[in-house]
């Protein structure tokens, strides 16, 4: 499920501040956990549903239906009343290869529950046994706190917070032979998907990181030159320098080194390349980018070539 949403957009997502993060967990609800605990301890397979109401606390508004389990945003997989929802498609991903891996599991899941129904076990064994070997994919906790990663790693859930890593695991051999059994794509196939997908995340980022240079090259260091002149030039001003000239010098120093970043990219093996993209280019764009927010912070406002945040989230507004 995580390698079906990879790609250098969800990098800065998943695991992060918003939709999700990287460890594929499932939250059907602490009530449906409860009841999944109990099959498995012996319990019978019957759920008794209990809506309730929540209280909006003014008398002149009546309490309002609610659903059963609450819906946890910080889960993968959060159950959303009338439906289970996959919160980590990217907003320029195309959701069919999610929805193929969604069904596939789906359709795995029933396989195996076929199976051991057919190999005489009861519906209720069967059921409960399928629970309990995936029993530590179900987590109704803060998926976003410091001590989910630490609980999922100690359940085996992998932590597949890159492209690279997540990208990497996708023509394993189980998972070759779990797309071959259900006649959704032979091994060849999956290699191929598997070398699309990096293909894509490394065109993304050097794309990325050669717009970067273009926009500090004919942008922030010509602003940054200027801004710098008026304060060298000016002997009333040289007081006032402040930490313009290292800021300026770096934002100069460390676009250079990124360039040569970007000529040395290993060829010919696209794992190693997206390796490369995602653990040595993509942190000296973020050496970049904190010295350009720096250089936005000292410069003179009129100077600063490109939209601030402020401007484009107020100046539609005046």
């Amino acid at each position: 499920m995580r390698t079906s949403v990879a790609g250098a957009g969800t990098d800065f997502r998943l695991g992060a501040q918003e939709a999700r993060p990287a460890i594929s967990s499932l939250d059907p609800g602490p009530g449906v956990e409860s009841h999944v605990d109990a099959i498995i301890a012996g319990g019978e397979l019957n759920y008794k549903v209990e809506k309730s109401t929540a209280n909006p606390g003014a008398n002149a508004a009546m309490a309002a239906p609610c659903g059963v389990e609450d819906r946890n945003r910080t889960a993968p997989v959060p159950h959303c009343g009338n439906r289970f929802e996959f919160r980590a498609v990217g907003s320029s991903q195309n959701c069919m290869f999610p929805i193929t891996v969604c069904n596939t599991i789906m359709a795995a899941g029933m396989s195996e529950l076929s199976a051991k129904i057919e190999g005489g076990m009861s519906h209720r064994d069967a059921v409960a046994a399928l629970y309990k070997d995936n029993r530590s994919v179900i987590f109704t906790g803060n998926g976003y706190s410091a001590e989910w990663p630490i609980e999922a790693k100690k359940r085996g859930l992998p932590n597949l917070n890159t492209t690279p890593l997540a990208v990497g695991q996708f023509a394993t051999p189980k998972n070759k032979k779990l797309f071959a059994e259900m006649g959704i794509f032979s091994e060849q196939e999956c290699e191929a998907r598997q070398n699309v997908m990096f293909e894509n995340y490394n065109t993304t980022v050097k794309t990325e990181a050669e717009t970067l240079v273009q926009m500090i090259e004919t942008g922030i260091i010509p602003a940054c030159a200027t801004d710098h002149k008026k304060f060298a030039e000016n002997e009333k001003l040289k007081d006032y320098m402040g930490e313009r000239a290292a800021t300026y010098k770096g934002v100069k120093t460390e676009t250079d080194k990124l360039k040569v970043m970007i000529s040395k990219i290993p060829h010919g093996n696209m794992a190693k390349e997206a390796d490369y993209f995602c653990n040595t280019v993509k942190p000296q764009m973020v050496v970049i980018r904190n010295l350009a927010d720096k250089a936005e912070g000292l410069m003179e406002k009129g100077l600063y070539p490109y939209p601030t945040y402020e401007q484009m989230l107020y100046d539609h507004h005046s």
